[in-house]
Protein backbone atom coordinates (compact mmCIF):
# COMPACT_ATOMS: atom_id res chain seq x y z
CA UNK A 1 0.00 0.00 0.00
CA UNK A 2 1.15 3.32 -1.03
CA UNK A 3 1.59 5.06 2.65
CA UNK A 4 3.59 7.57 3.70
CA UNK A 5 3.87 9.23 7.21
CA UNK A 6 2.27 12.90 8.13
CA UNK A 7 5.80 14.40 8.06
CA UNK A 8 6.30 12.77 4.93
CA UNK A 9 2.72 13.86 3.45
CA UNK A 10 3.06 17.27 4.98
CA UNK A 11 6.46 17.66 3.07
CA UNK A 12 4.28 15.91 -0.15
CA UNK A 13 1.84 18.27 0.00
CA UNK A 14 4.24 21.67 0.56
CA UNK A 15 5.97 20.97 -2.35
CA UNK A 16 2.41 21.18 -4.05
CA UNK A 17 0.71 17.98 -4.29
CA UNK A 18 -3.27 17.58 -4.84
CA UNK A 19 -4.93 16.72 -1.45
CA UNK A 20 -8.24 14.81 -1.14
CA UNK A 21 -9.98 14.06 2.22
CA UNK A 22 -12.96 11.19 1.49
CA UNK A 23 -14.34 11.17 4.99
CA UNK A 24 -17.91 12.00 5.27
CA UNK A 25 -19.44 15.84 5.36
CA UNK A 26 -19.55 15.74 8.98
CA UNK A 27 -16.18 14.81 9.80
CA UNK A 28 -15.04 17.15 6.61
CA UNK A 29 -17.00 19.93 8.83
CA UNK A 30 -15.30 19.24 11.93
CA UNK A 31 -11.80 19.45 10.90
CA UNK A 32 -9.70 18.87 7.88
CA UNK A 33 -6.21 19.40 6.55
CA UNK A 34 -6.02 23.01 5.13
CA UNK A 35 -6.35 22.97 1.25
CA UNK A 36 -7.90 19.53 1.50
CA UNK A 37 -10.52 18.69 -1.60
CA UNK A 38 -13.08 17.20 -0.18
CA UNK A 39 -14.89 14.37 -2.22
CA UNK A 40 -16.21 11.30 -0.27
CA UNK A 41 -14.88 7.80 -0.81
CA UNK A 42 -17.80 6.81 -3.11
CA UNK A 43 -17.30 9.54 -5.50
CA UNK A 44 -13.72 9.36 -5.69
CA UNK A 45 -13.55 7.71 -9.21
CA UNK A 46 -16.03 9.53 -10.91
CA UNK A 47 -14.40 12.75 -9.29
CA UNK A 48 -10.80 11.59 -10.40
CA UNK A 49 -11.48 12.61 -13.93
CA UNK A 50 -11.22 16.35 -12.19
CA UNK A 51 -7.61 16.02 -10.74
CA UNK A 52 -4.28 16.29 -13.10
CA UNK A 53 -2.84 13.13 -12.84
CA UNK A 54 0.91 14.96 -13.49
CA UNK A 55 0.57 16.32 -10.03
CA UNK A 56 1.05 13.70 -6.72
CA UNK A 57 -2.02 12.76 -5.19
CA UNK A 58 -2.14 12.48 -1.33
CA UNK A 59 -5.70 10.63 -0.26
CA UNK A 60 -6.36 10.84 3.50
CA UNK A 61 -9.38 9.96 6.22
CA UNK A 62 -9.53 9.54 9.84
CA UNK A 63 -7.22 6.91 10.11
CA UNK A 64 -6.28 5.38 7.05
CA UNK A 65 -8.51 2.65 6.15
CA UNK A 66 -10.67 4.22 3.96
CA UNK A 67 -7.70 6.21 2.03
CA UNK A 68 -5.16 3.13 1.55
CA UNK A 69 -7.26 1.55 -0.73
CA UNK A 70 -8.31 4.34 -2.84
CA UNK A 71 -4.32 5.20 -3.12
CA UNK A 72 -3.83 1.94 -3.80
CA UNK A 73 -6.18 2.12 -6.82
CA UNK A 74 -4.65 5.02 -7.93
CA UNK A 75 -1.16 3.58 -8.23
CA UNK A 76 -2.95 1.06 -9.54
CA UNK A 77 -3.75 3.09 -12.55
CA UNK A 78 -0.49 4.92 -13.14
CA UNK A 79 -0.66 8.13 -10.31
CA UNK A 80 1.72 9.17 -7.73
CA UNK A 81 -0.93 8.20 -5.50
CA UNK A 82 0.01 7.88 -1.00
CA UNK A 83 -2.59 7.64 1.86
CA UNK A 84 -1.47 9.45 5.20
CA UNK A 85 -0.19 6.33 7.38
CA UNK A 86 -2.74 6.68 10.62
CA UNK A 87 -4.81 9.46 8.64
CA UNK A 88 -5.86 12.53 10.38
CA UNK A 89 -5.23 10.88 13.61
CA UNK A 90 -1.80 10.82 13.01
CA UNK A 91 -1.32 14.37 11.54
CA UNK A 92 -2.90 15.93 14.34
CA UNK A 93 -1.08 14.11 16.69
CA UNK A 94 2.46 15.09 14.91
CA UNK A 95 0.79 18.93 15.33
CA UNK A 96 0.27 20.02 12.39
CA UNK A 97 -2.82 22.66 11.77
CA UNK A 98 -6.36 21.66 11.23
CA UNK A 99 -8.56 23.88 9.92
CA UNK A 100 -11.04 25.74 10.67
CA UNK A 101 -9.29 27.44 13.52
CA UNK A 102 -10.05 24.88 16.82
CA UNK A 103 -10.66 21.89 14.25
CA UNK A 104 -10.78 18.23 15.60
CA UNK A 105 -11.02 14.81 14.64
CA UNK A 106 -14.38 13.60 14.09
CA UNK A 107 -15.99 10.19 15.31
CA UNK A 108 -16.40 8.32 11.74
CA UNK A 109 -20.24 8.55 12.10
CA UNK A 110 -20.47 4.94 10.04
CA UNK A 111 -18.05 3.21 12.61
CA UNK A 112 -19.67 1.57 15.89
CA UNK A 113 -19.03 3.50 19.03
CA UNK A 114 -15.56 2.39 20.96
Amino acid sequence: MPEVSASEAKQIIDGGSQLIDVRTEVEYAAGRIPGAQHIQLADIQRASNGLDKGRPVVIYCRAGNRSGPAAEAFAASGWDARSIEGGLLAWAKAGFELEPNGGSVAENPNMPPR
